[in-house]
């Protein structure tokens, strides 16, 4: 994750997390259109982290009460915030934990903290809170943790945690197409480093 020109958004007035959305969305795009060249810089993402910062001034604005957006949403506010701040909660514990191991990991918890921390306080004051663009930058948030959570691996653990995982599905691998198979490999692999972690699931999937 290029932090420094998401830093370079903000600076420029777009929040952090809508600059994540943004890429999350841009990411997204990318995939489902199966293009076949990488992105290899985060200025791909810029028209979208665009596009989401005048959705974001806008719903600052709102254009309806927002009780009236509460009874459209699944996901009463007040629930929501409890969420969020239980999750927060249990990030912070987990970079008190870490605070002193200077890897990747240790450096997404203390960004997640941050984004976490500012979509709480997003959403508590939003005239037209969004429980849809919520699960877009908490998705971000995973997304990016789950990484770090792959680079602590040595090549060794990696590999030993990949053959555990593919003999739990053994039995279903002969059912499942390979590009299915191996994302539900990579699926059961992170839960199994979350585990391993306490690291919290954000989505809000799992309220």
């Amino acid at each position: 994750m290029d932090w420094a020109l998401i830093e370079s958004w903000k600076e420029r007035g777009v929040p952090l997390h809508v600059a994540l959305r943004g890429i999350e969305h841009a990411f997204d795009s990318h995939q489902a259109k199966a293009r076949k060249r990488s992105v290899k810089t985060l200025l791909y993402c810029q028209e979208e982290v665009e596009a989401q910062y005048a959705e974001w001034l806008e719903s600052r604005v709102g254009s309806e009460p927002a009780g009236d957006d509460e009874r459209q949403s699944p996901f009463p506010r007040e629930i929501v915030l409890k969420y969020l701040n239980q999750s927060l909660e249990q990030l912070k514990i987990l970079y008190e934990q870490r605070r002193t191991v200077a890897d990747e990991l240790t450096e997404a918890l203390s960004h997640a903290i941050t984004l976490l921390t500012e979509i709480k306080d997003d959403y508590a004051s939003a005239a037209t809170p969004s429980a849809r663009k919520l699960e877009d930058s908490l998705t971000g948030i995973e997304r990016f943790l789950s990484e770090a959570l792959r680079s602590t691996l040595s090549a060794e653990h990696a590999d030993n945690l990949r053959a555990e995982v593919a003999k739990q599905l053994k039995p279903y691998r002969v059912h499942m197409e390979k590009s299915v198979y191996e994302q539900t490999l990579d699926n059961l692999l992170i839960k199994l480093l979350r585990d391993q972690f306490g690291m919290p699931r954000l989505s809000l999937f799992h309220l």
